[in-house]
């Protein structure tokens, strides 16, 4: 009878994990909140939208980032592609001959890319009435490299954050 309790968490974290979301259809709608962008010279902080919603098209879906700074809105009408969703791999389309790949693993999706000699790193976690939105900047020009001492001691090159941005988005 003492064990009644422990078994009963236990099969509602099995059962938990087997309704598991599917992305991105359980994850439409509008994200509102405030985006934190925070460098070497300090913390700016602007408003924030993102919208993931369904479209005609099979396996396209609308994905738009808006920027809001100084009442003045900026809009980032991007579209989702789904390549493989039973692998989780997907393709943000900035519609103008740029795709960056996407891999959406544990509600996460993310996506690593390079533009004019910077590294971004960006990460979209999904929750049932939030999503954490965060981008993180090196410059490969601030290259370090450290390693390389021998076969058993790869080189290895770091490259120094330099900018974060983060929002935590509100589902409306």
């Amino acid at each position: 009878m003492k064990g009644l309790p422990f078994l009963i968490v236990l099969l509602f974290c099995f059962s938990a994990k087997a309704q598991d979301k599917v992305f991105p259809e359980d994850y439409f709608g509008i994200y509102k909140g405030d985006l934190e962008i925070t460098n070497a010279r300090g913390k700016q902080t602007i408003g924030m939208e993102f919208h993931l919603m369904a479209t005609d098209s099979v396996d396209t879906y609308t994905y738009k980032i808006v920027y809001i700074a100084e009442g003045k809105r900026n809009d980032r009408n991007y579209t989702l592609k789904a390549i493989d969703k039973e692998k989780g791999a997907f393709a943000v389309d900035e519609n103008n001959g740029i795709l960056l790949s996407a891999k959406y693993i544990d509600n996460t999706l993310y996506s690593v890319f390079e533009v004019q000699k910077n590294l971004l790193i960006t990460t979209e976690r999904f929750y049932e009435d939030k999503m954490i939105f965060e981008i993180v900047f090196s410059g490969k020009n601030l290259e370090e490299k450290s390693g390389g001492l021998n076969e058993e001691i790869p080189e290895v090159i770091s490259y120094p954050v330099t900018v974060t941005q983060k929002a935590t988005l509100i589902k409306q």
